[in-house]
């Protein structure tokens, strides 16, 4: 259903010294320029406060055209990629694997992986669809979310943490890197508060984050603003449905065959954008 295929390389992938050769992709991986690409990073061993905080931010950029990514590793990678989900906004996955059901890791996030690309997001990785990961190939992944990305929020990591690995990538590569300060007497802090004596911005709101990516927030109206990873035939499902219509009057304002219609339709529900209450479709 979502079949590999071979990606451009992203331009903003491109500026880094070691860039791919190659990249694989299943799914929409987002394309359209106005978009900013943020990575999220931390600890696998989170606490519920790195948790929270990272889902209240990520829930915060709801509406505005940025792609979350992240490595689906468990921990706050998967938290990021369900709280983009949660949100509407589009999410890439780059799994220090290939791209195969069978090896993809770690496969307690094979269903999340599902989830990704039922809704429109996308799965990265430059290695052999059938590459079973290996020590080397974390930091190789790293790099490529590092390198595809505008900026790098950290939200928790101890000193010596594979996490760390990212936002020293994103320092190298002119990218900014971010971080939440966290309790002083958790060791999931030390990471980012290192980060932020070095120089990273401190993340206290989701504002802090739209003003490092460049975003202006008068520039943008949120909830109205069409979802930018939107195919051309789901605009159009959005753009009609700026108040709840009857299934059949949507069919028909469609102007598609009623079974093509019933499919974006389907296709829409599946991705949770619509949903149907006492007889009429309205937008999530």
């Amino acid at each position: 259903m979502y079949p590999i295929q071979t990606l451009a390389i992203p331009s903003l992938l491109l500026e880094i010294t070691d860039s791919p050769k190659k990249l694989s992709v299943r799914g929409t991986f987002p394309t359209h320029p106005d978009l900013k690409f943020l990575s999220v990073v931390g600890s696998r061993k989170y606490t519920s406060y790195g948790r929270q905080a990272c889902e209240a931010l990520i829930h915060g950029l709801r509406g505005y055209p940025v792609v979350i990514v992240s490595g689906l590793a468990l921990g706050i990678d998967g938290i990021a990629h369900q709280a983009a989900l949660d949100a509407s906004l589009t999410t890439v996955a780059v799994p220090a694997s290939g791209l195969s059901d069978s090896v993809l890791y770690p496969a307690t996030h094979r269903m999340l992986a599902r989830d990704i690309l039922e809704q429109g997001g996308a799965l990265v990785s430059e290695f052999a669809p059938d590459w079973r990961p290996r020590l080397e190939s974390f930091p190789q992944r790293n790099r490529i979310m590092a390198g595809m990305s505008h900026a790098v929020l950290v939200v928790e990591a101890e000193y010596k943490s594979g996490t760390l690995i990212t936002s020293k990538l994103a320092a190298e590569y002119n990218r900014d890197v971010l971080a939440i300060p966290g309790p002083i007497q958790s060791t999931t802090s030390q990471g980012p508060h290192m980060l932020i004596q070095k120089g990273a911005a401190l993340v206290a709101s989701s504002k802090d984050i739209l003003e490092a990516l460049g975003i202006q927030k008068e520039d943008v109206v949120a909830q109205q603003k069409i979802p930018l990873h939107l195919t051309n035939e789901e605009t159009s499902v959005y753009t009609l449905l700026q108040e709840p219509i009857a299934r059949d009057v949507l069919v028909h304002k469609l102007k598609l065959s009623v079974s093509e219609a019933n499919i974006l339709l389907a296709s829409l529900e599946l991705k949770g954008h619509i949903v149907e209450r006492l007889g009429k479709v309205e937008w999530k």
